[in-house]
């Protein structure tokens, strides 16, 4: 989601959170956190459970300053989350890039990492809103037109949220950075190839009721 706090809360300049490696490609302007952010659809979520490191995809969305996050309450995984800090990530590749020498094959891509402490999502309000935060990111438009979570589901659901305070984001574009000897010898191919995600046109359920329209937000989303 793109909703907005404020005052906005910047990013926290600490050791953990400083790019040491390829500064350049380090982004400190809070927008770009919100940007890549609000484009992904799935995070890594990583805690330690057990004393081993774990690292889960998950669905979470974005309220402002706060990310949210939930599951199953019988997930080892989120109750470990709020015993240590943990860390967020989400990357979204944009293209190959090719080089002439196989040390410069990289990626166009952005990335963030968050870190912290989550917390527990207690209140009955925020809980309902931090659903609807989430649901809203991953389907825009269908948290109005479908049955809210009833009690049953809400006791079975654990929602934690994570401050945005703490973070480093990276950003590559660009072609290939190649040694000027190599670029003199010429030859292989360089260049980039560009990686972009487009949606398909929407599948009824196999039970759905007939003649039931697919929504308006859908189709425009799947580009009908």
């Amino acid at each position: 989601m793109t909703e907005t706090a404020s005052p906005r809360t910047p990013l926290s300049p600490t050791p953990r959170s400083t790019p040491t490696r390829l500064t350049d490609r380090a982004r400190t302007d809070r927008a770009d956190l919100d940007a890549v952010l609000d484009a992904g659809l799935i995070c890594h979520l990583g805690v330690l459970l057990g004393g081993t490191p774990v690292v889960l995809p998950t669905a979470y969305g974005r309220a402002g300053d706060t990310l949210y996050l939930h599951g199953s309450t019988g997930a080892g995984n989120l109750r470990a989350a709020l015993t240590s800090d943990i860390s967020v990530a989400v990357t979204l590749v944009d293209g190959v890039v090719y080089a002439r020498s196989a040390m410069h094959f990289s990626m166009n891509y952005r990335s963030a990492v968050v870190l912290g402490r989550a917390r527990e999502v207690t209140d009955p309000e925020e809980r309902l809103h931090a659903l609807w935060v989430i649901v809203e990111h991953a389907a825009p438009g269908s948290w109005s037109r479908v049955r809210p979570p009833n009690k049953k589901e809400l006791a079975a659901t654990k929602v934690l949220a994570l401050e945005l305070t703490e973070a480093s984001v990276k950003i590559r574009a660009g072609g290939p950075k190649d040694d000027e000897a190599d670029i003199e010898a010429g030859g292989a191919w360089a260049g980039v190839l560009p990686l972009r995600q487009v949606w398909d046109a929407p599948v009824d359920s196999p039970d759905l009721a007939p003649r039931t329209p697919v929504p308006a937000d859908v189709l425009q989303r799947a580009g009908s």
